[in-house]
């Protein structure tokens, strides 16, 4: 058995049962939804937090505690010589500088990465880590190993509604009316840190496409790979959105033959800043082989 404990949060998308399965640690995201404090896969469901959304309850995302982190942290310690331990991207919550913070008492046996992931390319990431682990690879060295491969992937979403980025901020009142009137469905990018703007959409259609394009891109510009055999994890996310999920994961899988795709939910943190509805297309290199 590996000594190396392999530590990440909820927004991997990893769940409870999966992360038992693999044999690693989720922590479970906190999120505040009318004053009362919830956890994500745990007390909080996909379908309960959908129904509270749609509600129009005020919900706000948080962070681990320190508490939860260094209990988890130290009774892995009991079993295990070094913990890597993977949060999502540092653009875009404060739990990565947390326990970087937290970590420092340690002595380098709590390795943090700070490889700006969230969702399945953090998924992808873990699952590296497990592997390495498995080789016999040392925490350090698999931190240093994710962090050289953070800018191997990218996310593009297309979200269905303006609403939740008139709530959150994003969008100003009038630019959200304008949008809805003329139907626009953003398309946003993760790559690195921060949740931008990428392009407009009149229709779902077009949006796809506009991803679809987009991974094509990054494949020759960004990753140097041939399109007709890039060997990349093209994944498919989505927000309480299954079967468009499903049926747009084909169109990928057409446009770019031999390559693999999971498809899973995007990470609440994610959705309750875009809402229901979103599809979003994922390519991370592959590194196990």
């Amino acid at each position: 058995m590996s000594k190396v404990a392999i530590v990440t949060d909820s927004n991997s998308g990893i769940t409870q049962q999966q992360a038992e399965e693999l044999g690693i640690s989720v922590l479970p995201m906190p999120f505040m939804i009318e004053g009362k404090t919830y956890f994500e896969g745990i007390n909080l469901s996909q379908e309960e937090f959908y129904r509270k959304l749609k509600t129009g309850a005020a919900i706000s995302t948080s962070q681990p505690s320190p508490e939860s982190v260094l209990q988890l942290w130290n009774e892995l310690l009991k079993s295990y010589n070094e913990i890597v331990h993977i949060p999502m991207s540092s653009g875009l919550s404060g739990s990565c500088q947390t326990a970087h913070m937290l970590a420092q008492d340690y002595e380098g046996k709590i390795q943090v990465v700070n490889n700006q992931r969230i969702s399945v390319t953090q998924r992808r990431s873990v699952l590296d880590a497990v592997y390495l682990a498995d080789q016999g690879m040392e925490a350090v060295e698999i931190k240093e190993f994710l962090e050289k491969d953070k800018q191997n992937s990218s996310i593009y979403i297309m979200v269905d509604t303006l609403l939740y980025l008139k709530r959150g901020g994003r969008i100003t009142p009038a630019a959200a009316a304008l949008g809805t009137i003329l139907k626009i469905k953003p398309v946003l990018q993760i790559q690195g840190e921060k949740l931008d703007a990428f392009a407009k959409a009149r229709t779902t259609a077009q949006g796809k496409q506009i991803m679809v394009n987009a991974i094509k891109n990054d494949l020759v510009k960004r990753f140097g790979r041939p399109l007709d055999h890039a060997d990349m994890w093209l994944d498919v996310a989505h927000t309480n959105n299954d079967e468009a999920a499903y049926a747009f994961r084909d169109e990928v899988l057409n446009s770019f033959p031999g390559n693999e795709s999971y498809v899973d939910h995007l990470s609440l943190s994610v959705a309750c800043h875009i809402g229901p509805g979103a599809l979003a297309v994922t390519c991370t290199a592959k590194n196990q082989e």
